[in-house]
Parts: structure tokens; sequence; C-alpha cells
């Protein structure tokens, strides 16, 4: 049986999931299925940072079980992570515990060259880290990018368009937000056709890192190019975990 490389997926804290009757720790089933399917053994992992702060020799303790990293979709950031002095009426499930764990995760995973990939909120994280701002809003129903299908350009030569095998990709959007300024070393090379940036890579960074501002779990079952950016993850957390296995 061919190795599953173990992919971390940490879990969004969620105050209304009534058919288990109490708050609970989510992730969604299309993101651990494109997981599954590219062949790696999603494995959620529970956000700890009391207080709103994480420790950092925890999470690569935890962290340090892993082969991948996927940061996923979910609510807001507190925008004084990212230095914003005030917060917009429509930023939305802030949660201190969670922002904290994501950005403890990235920060390690980036230093560490773990294979990553970034979807969504996990991108907004990545860029946070690196010391990115974000708009907290883009202006409301029909500028944001709320159940929204719409082609993405992919920069020639990228890792997106050499990984999906496409110069064009259909996201599936569900964000309010985008990037504002890229943190350092970050290049965008996916953009809307509004300009909003879709899609970046981090070239400095040891192993495999992609982050997307697009779900691409939602239609990865039926579209190869988004269930390809699954598949990337897994292979370079293959390569990973036989490199650590021989070293």
């Amino acid at each position: 049986m061919t190795h599953r490389p173990l992919i971390a997926v940490p879990a969004r804290f969620s105050a209304t999931t009534s058919a288990l009757r109490h708050a609970a720790e989510v992730n969604a089933r299309a993101l651990i299925e494109a997981v599954w399917r590219a062949g790696g053994e999603p494995a959620t992992l529970h956000p700890h940072a009391p207080g709103g702060t994480a420790d950092p020799a925890e999470v690569a303790a935890r962290l340090a079980r892993f082969d991948g990293l996927l940061l996923p979709g979910g609510g807001d950031l507190a925008p004084h992570r990212y230095g914003a002095a005030h917060t917009h009426a429509a930023v939305y499930d802030v949660d201190d515990e969670q922002d904290a764990f994501d950005l403890e995760l990235a920060r390690q995973a980036l230093a560490d060259g773990l294979p990553l990939l970034a979807v969504c909120r996990g991108l907004q994280v990545v860029n946070t880290v690196l010391g990115g701002t974000l708009h907290q809003d883009m202006g409301g129903p029909g500028r944001d990018h709320r159940h929204l299908r719409h082609p993405v350009s992919l920069a020639p030569g990228s890792a997106l368009a050499r990984i999906t095998g496409a110069d064009k990709a259909e996201a599936s959007c569900y964000h309010h937000q985008h990037l504002d300024r890229l943190g350092e070393g970050l290049t965008a090379t996916a953009r809307a056709a509004d300009g909003t940036v879709e899609g970046v890579e981090l070239t400095a960074h040891d192993g495999l890192f992609v982050g997307v501002q697009w779900h691409p779990e939602d239609t990865a079952a039926q579209d190869p190019a988004q269930q390809r950016l699954f598949g990337a993850l897994v292979e370079a957390a293959r390569e990973w975990s036989y490199r650590r296995t021989a070293g």
C-alpha cells in the first residue's frame, strides 16, 4: 500500500453545529476528501493558544509529527494582528485563540520549509506572518467575492500554472477581504479580472508553498486543475517524509 503522508489541517472553531448539540471543532468535508483523494492522510489539529498566545515550543513539537500543512479557510483575522488601528463593521467570526495558533503554525512551517498549502483565510494568515496587510472589506454586495465562481489568470511559469497545467483557473470564492500589502518575499501569481490578488508564491521557501484566495476544495472533485493543488501538497509531503526518514 502506498504510504500516505500525514497532512495537518487545523480545525476551525464553530458555535453553530447543532447536529452535535455543542460548539465544535470542524473541517469542511470537501477539504478533507480532496486531501484523501490526493493520497494524503488528513489529520485534524486542535487549535491551542490559551489567552490568544501560542506556545512556540508546543506548536513545534506537535507540528513535527506531520509531513505537510494545509491552512484552510475560516473567519476573519483580528485586524490588530496585521497592525490595523480600527476594525471594520463587516469583520466577523474573529477568534483570538484560532488566530494565535494559525499564525504560529504558519510561522514555523515557513521557517522549516514544511510543505504548505494555504487556502483563503490561510493565505491571509501567511501574508500577515510575513508582515503584509489586508483590506478588511471589499465594499459589500456586488463588490465582494462571496458565492462567486470566476476565472483567475495565472502568471506564466508560476508554480500555480505548473501545478494546475493552465494559464487560467475557474475559482470558487467566498471572501469579503483580500490582500493589501504583500508580505515580505511574496509574489502575486494569480489575479481576478478586477485586479484582486487570488494567488501568491514564496520563492525562498525550501519546500512547496502555494497560497490561494479561493476554495479549491469546492470544485476539486469535478475539476482536475483544482485537485492538482492537493496532489502537489501531498507529493511534496511524501518527499518531505522520505527525506526525514532517510536523514
